[in-house]
């Protein structure tokens, strides 16, 4: 797919937003928004490739699905709506009342939302906190960047509470050591964001794995036929090359479940962006138009990397957005007592990334300067990777 397709819409809200920005609001609130979009694909590059990760595992209805549905989650849900919520329920007032106050005391709207700090930190920190774990203790996980330190892991992950027993311990140390008077608040909503995460994640592997969801849809109305599922099976394999075999796409309840994990986590991925953007915003419309453009580029930019097969070819890229995913849920709970700059969030990310990328570019290198391939002797692993992969040094 053309990539001016894919970033067809994300373009042309951009330039609607700022110009409908720069009508309502003139220059100044058209530059804020533009700059909030930057903020917010600096701060989320790393979310679009975990969703990639999710979103090829899915059927073709389910993609466009959140190319839809989902920026409207996205945008309305998670940058308009959801603050309003967070400060109704830890103010202690009515939706309406707060509504109010975003729209005529911004900046008294402002400080309930940084006062709810702790909890959307703690929430959000626990959640991504979770993800990073899964991957590191994933024991069917054969792909390694890091190997000292990625194998130990790989191997304790056969104990499969682990990381839900580190997690509680980091909680517990964050609750007590680093919340200050905020502990009961941290705690609370750290138990909240570990139970979210289990539960949706769980009901999603639970379905997929007995088959849920083919049966449910009919073929021709979630993309599903058999030519569809052969398109997006094969969209990780470049031509030519040797690939993975073809996923077995979700759809129904399973899809469904992989869905709502994917808005739980945009929503964890969200949090800090949407309370840092007071620092350059107090207008609650120039916050929700800035990060909802820049949260259109992270689904536009999700299904480029499903359709372009990116993730195979770069095999360390999922490795480092993992990593960027981590830092994320420690910068989430150092925030709590002490104001983190976006700057340094986004720097991180983009390092993460950025030496996942060439530890993956210098690995094709390597294997296209093999004489006869990577797979001229039959070595490659089960999932279609160069045994040369498994294991490689960063």
């Amino acid at each position: 797919m053309h990539a001016l397709r894919i970033f067809g819409w994300s373009l042309a809200i951009t330039a609607l937003g700022v110009a409908a920005a720069g009508v309502l609001g003139g220059p100044r609130d058209a530059a804020l928004v533009a700059i909030l979009a930057v903020l917010e694909i600096s701060l989320s590059f790393d979310n679009a490739v975990i969703n990639a990760t999710i979103l090829r595992r899915m059927s073709a209805f389910w993609q466009k699905l959140f190319l839809t549905l989902g920026v409207l989650i996205a945008v309305f849900g998670m940058r308009l709506v959801f603050p309003i919520v967070i400060v109704a329920l830890t103010a202690h007032l009515g939706p309406i009342e707060v509504f109010d106050l975003a729209l005529n005391d911004s900046a008294t709207y402002g400080e309930k939302l940084h006062d709810a700090h702790p909890a959307i930190a703690a929430f959000g920190g626990i959640f991504l906190f979770m993800l990073f774990l899964d991957f590191l203790f994933d024991t069917e996980r054969e792909v390694q960047w890091i190997r000292r330190l990625e194998e130990p892991l790989r191997r304790a992950g056969q104990l499969e509470v682990i990381p839900i027993v580190v997690a509680l311990i980091a909680l517990l140390v964050v609750g007590e050591a680093f919340s200050g008077d905020h502990t009961q608040q941290v705690l609370t909503a750290g138990v909240a964001g570990l139970a979210t995460y289990l539960a949706v994640r769980g009901l999603g592997e639970f379905f997929e794995s007995r088959g849920v969801g083919a049966e449910d849809d009919d073929e021709d109305e979630v993309g599903g036929s058999s030519e569809a599922v052969e398109r997006a099976g094969t969209a990780a394999a470049p031509a030519g090359r040797s690939g993975p075999p073809k996923l077995v796409l979700a759809t129904g309840k399973a899809a469904a479940f992989l869905f709502l994990y994917l808005e739980v986590i945009d929503a964890s991925f969200s949090f800090d962006g949407v309370v840092g953007a007071f620092a350059i915003s107090q207008n609650i419309f120039v916050i929700a138009a800035g990060l909802g453009i820049g949260a259109m580029y992270i689904r536009s930019l999700t299904v480029y990397l499903v359709r372009r097969g990116t993730l195979s070819e770069y095999i360390y890229l999922e490795h480092g957005a993992h990593y960027a995913i981590g830092a994320l849920a420690i910068i989430l709970a150092i925030s709590i007592e002490t104001e983190v700059p976006e700057v340094v969030t986004g720097l991180v990310g983009v390092a993460f990334i950025g030496l996942s990328l060439l530890s993956s570019i210098r690995h094709r290198r390597r294997q296209a300067d093999e004489p006869d391939g990577p797979d001229a002797d039959g070595d490659e692993d089960g999932r279609g990777q160069p045994r040369e992969a498994v294991g490689a040094p960063l």
